[in-house]
């Protein structure tokens, strides 16, 4: 079981943040997707201090020495900042099935960037694997939700692919630059309140220069009682999910921890279905056997 640490780490990771997106969406009922991420890094910063003081006695990390600030740091912005505004982005433009299809392109681009970078080599059965995964994941998500209309819209519709595409490659890079940033088994809490903490002083930064730091905070007010919400999917997502990724980045192969780390579709297939009343058919439960089989061959070799 111990071989496998960062295996189940990846996919402990998947389970919170499939949980946590059920949370955000009653949230953003209330509140916008912007407010909702601004929110939810206060409150993830928050918690990574609380408990990095009870841990490390301290803060802040701050004897990780400047190159692992820079790595983590420049990681959290890329990934978790600007990912994220793409991502928003593309949502409003060509709605979630596509935006989330695009996303699951992330892992293979983050086996083949650390292939380049880090000499990761996976043999047949794993890239077998994490094919089997993402085309699961994909066939999951195309059945699952509406089609867009491109003919309607085009200029949004490639806005949102543009969009789509840089909050895969925003989401690929951040993990490749976190990777970067954990040698030598830093602690993974440490790792993930650099990253945090980065990525929230740009996005209060652009938000103030935007002049929306007011108005942010009135609505909060005025919709303070999906405050616990955000609260429970601040803890679930970008601390204790984000917190067991770069964890599994550090005992796994970095294109098998971010496949793992991408089934969150899959686990909210039932949450869909008893929660939402969402119907699906057949070909939903096919992708998502034939995901769990690349989940197994990711385990087996």
């Amino acid at each position: 079981m111990a071989t496998y640490v960062g295996e189940i780490a990846a996919v402990t990771t998947s389970v919170c943040y499939s949980v946590s997106s059920v949370l955000y969406t009653f949230a953003g009922r209330k509140l916008t997707a912007l407010m909702i991420n601004r929110l939810r890094l206060i409150l993830a910063v928050l918690l990574l201090v609380s408990v990095h003081l009870a841990m490390q006695g301290m803060l802040f990390p701050l004897n990780a020495g400047l190159p692992r600030w820079f790595w983590l740091g420049t990681s959290g912005i890329v990934g978790l900042a600007l990912g994220d505004f793409f991502l928003f982005q593309a949502y409003r433009c060509i709605g979630p099935r596509l935006s989330s299809l695009m996303m699951s392109l992330a892992p293979i681009l983050v086996t083949l960037l650390a292939w380049v970078f880090f000499g990761e080599e996976l043999g047949i059965l794993s890239l077998v694997g994490i094919a089997l995964t993402v085309g699961g994941i994909a066939w999951v998500i195309l059945e699952r939700t509406s089609g867009v209309n491109r003919n309607k819209y085009p200029v949004d519709y490639l806005r949102g692919i543009l969009f789509g595409l840089g909050a895969t490659v925003s989401q690929a890079v951040g993990v490749i630059l976190a990777k970067e940033g954990l040698w030598g088994g830093f602690p993974a809490v440490s790792a993930n309140l650099i990253r945090m903490t980065s990525a929230m002083i740009a996005l209060w930064a652009l938000t103030f220069l935007q002049k929306q730091t007011l108005p942010t905070f009135n609505q909060l007010v005025e919709q303070r009682r999906v405050v616990p919400l955000i609260l429970g999917g601040a803890f679930l997502g970008p601390f204790l999910g984000v917190s067991l990724s770069l964890f599994s980045l550090q005992r796994a192969d970095a294109g098998v921890a971010s496949t793992l780390s991408s089934l969150a579709p899959l686990f909210l297939l039932p949450i869909s279905y008893f929660v939402f009343k969402e119907r699906f058919g057949w070909p939903a439960i096919l992708g998502t056997i034939v995901a769990l089989a690349g989940v197994t061959l990711l385990f087996l070799v």
